[in-house]
């Protein structure tokens, strides 16, 4: 295959800085996200984890570089315009609609594609039988899978999720892990997952970026973290269990 015939990588950011107003979070990072693949990012607290999701979907600002979303650049679009060439964002807060039914919650940004609502409440089956209930009155858990489902009606080409495990139950967790290893075998969706349980993080994708102080300073094999757990202390100064 010719160079010009390889497929566009679905996400590229070269030599990226952003901050808020005038304040650098991210010092000129580079990272391309190839179709169909999925990557966890992990690091300390406050290294730029979540600045670096937002900056992808847009909401900072953006001092230096490009990013580019399957080869168009993006880098000075609005959320809204970014939502709708592909890009679809779990917040680290959920932000579903309390009022709103689940229903109403799915329907919110839904657009034609393999993911309706028959397809999110297959994945979600706690979900199937609460359709009618408002938002608000789901359980911590329960509202993740929401804000997950609400996401995929969107049909995106990438998948961005910022922590979805925190705060819930372990078998909350284990459930949702299970239907996030079946999305990422999903075809034609890459997903970045930043996530603070690095055995989550590890065992999510193959690929992990270790991030500290808004760089990049790992970027490689999960498997290759998980056997060396001397490298993984010192990159992120916390003993995988």
């Amino acid at each position: 295959m010719s160079e010009s015939e390889k497929p566009c990588n679905v996400l590229e950011l070269a030599d990226v800085s952003a901050g808020y107003g005038a304040t650098n979070v991210l010092e000129r990072l580079s990272l391309a996200l190839a179709p169909s693949e999925s990557l966890s990012i992990i690091g300390r607290n406050g290294v730029g984890k979540t600045t670096l999701l937002a900056t992808m979907m847009g909401h900072t600002d953006l001092h230096a570089g490009a990013i580019r979303l399957n080869g168009a650049d993006i880098s000075r679009l609005p959320v809204y315009q970014r939502a709708r060439l592909g890009i679809a964002y779990v917040p680290q807060e959920r932000e579903i609609f309390p009022s709103l039914t689940v229903r109403e919650n799915l329907h919110m940004a839904a657009r034609p594609g393999k993911w309706n609502e028959a397809t999110v409440t297959d994945l979600f089956l706690n979900l199937r039988d609460r359709l009618q209930q408002p938002g608000g009155q789901l359980s911590g858990g329960e509202q993740q899978m929401l804000a997950v489902a609400r996401a995929l009606m969107a049909n995106p080409s990438l998948l961005l999720m910022d922590e979805p495990c925190e705060g819930l139950a372990p078998v909350i967790v284990e459930s949702l892990v299970e239907v996030l290893t079946e999305l990422r075998q999903s075809e034609g969706l890459s997903i970045v997952l930043v996530e603070h349980n690095t055995r989550v993080a590890l065992d999510f994708a193959a690929r992990t970026v270790v991030m500290d102080r808004g760089q990049i300073v790992y970027d490689g094999s999960s498997e290759g973290l998980k056997q060396d757990a001397a490298q993984l202390e010192r990159l992120i100064g916390v003993t995988q269990t």
